[in-house]
């Protein structure tokens, strides 16, 4: 005879943020392994990745004199591949070498007051920076001397994808995971509905919208949603974004509300995302649409809050409402 099936719902803390799992198990399983398990995963990412710890191997990269090169743990190396393809693809609206520039501004780990900075300091951090200084050597990754790897941008996402593949091993069918706002969500519930989810812009700007909310089911899918409401300030009377634009070493001026990406994994949803803000409403969603980008943007003008869909999120909403 087999065991019913429960959903449970666990969480806990990581990188500065809070993850949450959803998943369906039999009714009596203890959930505590997996509780330590899901942990030990997203552990493992802050490890390798988190700048806010001064003995990870991020931070020991960072640290590290001009001219080493680093064997990479192959968890850092996987997230560094994929964010320098971005970098590459989105012509530098990614860039994993950014986080002096955000801590010049005021964000981050190592941040200082939040200010507009003197242009001759702005000019000497942007120096330091810049993703075509990053080259693999004998799969090591060469610090060519003061640059410093923020994979901020990134990391989260990933580590939902690290979570989903590990409860997939321990023979959990469906789950819905979330790290600090990105998820990943696969398999079915026990009443065979997928996980369902509520597209993220913010409770003044969806009220602005002319339609309902966009609910999203995600069967082995991925979201992610980055914008200009988390993490500003405000200096004589200009407003200024977290979210850098690395091509001119400033905040992003006039940033979406909200920019959502749905993909196949956290990772990339959660990397094109940022690129897709830092392009801006109009380029970004020329890029989506020539690149085949699932994307939504909620961007606020003189008329009010309008809502833009690359054709291959109108194609996911259509599919799912048929569906």
């Amino acid at each position: 005879m087999t065991s019913s099936l429960d959903i449970a719902s666990l969480g806990g803390h990581t990188m500065g943020t809070t993850w949450q799992v959803k998943l369906t198990a039999a009714s009596g399983r203890d959930l505590h392994p997996l509780h330590a398990g899901i942990q030990a995963q997203v552990d493992a990412v802050v490890a390798q990745m988190s700048t806010w710890e001064a003995a990870s191997d991020i931070s020991l990269f960072n640290n590290a004199p001009g001219g080493t090169s680093l064997p990479l743990p192959a968890l850092f190396a996987e997230v560094v591949a994929c964010a320098l393809d971005i970098a590459r693809r989105s012509e530098g609206a990614f860039d994993p070498t950014v986080g002096p520039l955000v801590a010049l501004w005021g964000f981050g780990a190592h941040a200082h007051a939040q200010r507009v900075p003197d242009p001759a300091l702005l000019d000497a951090t942007r120096a330091r920076c810049g993703w075509q200084r990053l080259h693999w050597q004998h799969g090591c990754l060469l610090q060519p001397g003061g640059l410093e790897l923020d994979l901020s941008a990134i990391a989260k996402g990933f580590a939902v994808d690290r979570v989903s593949r590990w409860l997939r091993s321990q023979d959990i069918a469906a789950a819905l995971v979330e790290v600090g706002g990105e998820l990943h969500g696969y398999g079915r519930k026990p009443d065979g509905q997928p996980w369902r989810v509520l597209v993220e812009a913010g409770p003044e700007e969806e009220a602005a919208l002319a339609h309902p909310p966009r609910v999203l089911a995600l069967d082995d899918l991925a979201v992610a949603t980055s914008g200009d409401r988390w993490h500003q300030f405000t200096r004589d009377g200009a407003h200024y974004s977290h979210t850098l634009d690395p091509r001119v070493g400033a905040p992003v001026s006039r940033a979406a509300a909200a920019v959502t990406v749905v993909a196949r994994d956290a990772m990339h949803a959660d990397g094109w995302a940022t690129a897709l803000t830092v392009m801006g409403a109009e380029a970004g969603l020329a890029f989506a649409t020539a690149n085949d980008l699932a994307a939504r943007f909620i961007t606020r003008g003189a008329h009010g809050v309008d809502e833009h869909l690359s054709p291959g999120f109108a194609r996911l909403l259509e599919r799912q409402a048929a569906a």
